[in-house]
């Protein structure tokens, strides 16, 4: 049995997400709607057994991309040449040479030379990992130390199996929970049908256990609501986000969802107009998700476009 695409991050688009739509669209790739049916297991506690609640009508529902998400990432990438995008590059500091931007990269002498450079790293990442010369506004990297990186303390989790058993009467796909250590939980078939998943979210708290363990505690909740079925996986992913160095990297600060997402400062240039910083934290609509990074990519073509 092939394994429908495991998306470990951005998966979900909604209604208000028109920029998004208008792109994908442009691309022709198309949206289906995300599975939850009418009733969900819901477990209040760890002392109150599961029990299978009705859903109320949803007229919003969330829908997913066609082929996963990485489709989106790909059909842009294609209309690119080839040798714009450089992978496995990491940039160590970037400076200010008057005329131009110098971008110095990790592991050898590597230097690339930019009349204007945009950052898309989460504010937090960026202002705690690049070296900038000369240093940036205070109350830029002030904004950036405490800017939430949306997500990035979370644990996705995905479990394929040979047949949807989750679908048959009287039980759910969808999964609501407090006791943990699965939190939510969602159908993850294909548009197609033709193979089957689940998937949704971990307690972030469990970050510094191993895979292992976290894998028997995912099928130990999951054999409480569905029986013994549920131990035999065909393949079980996760993605600890706070473990992605390339994503994430713990604030010395506590913050909450969305903390400075959006904030007016990421929409001014620095360096005389060389320097921009964008991507989905950073947009005035719908920051954190896919619709931000959307949204950010617009203002800033706009930049360029008077520059």
């Amino acid at each position: 049995t092939e394994l429908p695409p495991q998306e470990m991050g951005a998966t979900w688009l909604h209604r208000p997400h028109i920029q998004l739509q208008a792109l994908l669209q442009e691309l022709n790739l198309e949206l289906f709607e995300q599975v939850m049916g009418p009733d969900a297991i819901y477990e209040q506690s760890s002392s109150a057994p599961a029990q299978l609640i009705q859903l109320p009508p949803n007229p919003e529902p969330s829908h997913r991309i066609q082929g996963g998400t990485s489709r989106l990432i790909n059909s842009l990438a294609a209309q690119l040449p080839v040798h714009w995008i450089q992978l496995g590059v990491q940039v160590r500091s970037i400076e200010d040479k008057g005329a131009h931007i110098e971008v110095v990269l990790a592991g050898e002498k590597a230097h690339l030379s930019a009349k204007q450079v945009v950052s898309t790293l989460p504010p937090n990442l960026f202002a705690q990992t690049i070296n900038c010369s000369p240093s940036l506004p205070k109350e830029l990297l002030s904004a950036c130390a405490k800017t939430h990186t949306w997500m990035g303390e979370s644990i996705k989790v995905s479990v394929a199996y040979r047949d949807p058993f989750w679908r048959k009467p009287n039980t759910s796909g969808t999964i609501f929970s407090n006791a943990g250590p699965l939190t939510e939980f969602y159908d993850h078939a294909p548009v197609e049908n033709d193979s089957y998943a689940l998937m949704g979210f971990m307690n972030g708290a469990l970050a510094d256990l191993s895979r292992e363990k976290r894998k028997q505690l995912v099928s130990a909740q999951l054999q409480k609501y569905y029986g013994p079925q549920a131990a035999d996986m065909l393949d079980y992913n996760e993605l600890v986000w706070r473990k992605e160095p390339f994503t994430f990297h713990a604030s010395t600060q506590g913050m909450v969802p969305h903390q400075n997402n959006g904030h007016p400062i990421y929409r001014q240039s620095y360096w005389g107009k060389k320097l921009y910083l964008g991507g989905s934290e950073t947009a005035a609509s719908h920051p954190g998700y896919m619709e931000g990074a959307v949204a950010s990519a617009h203002w800033l073509a706009t930049q360029f476009k008077t520059t």
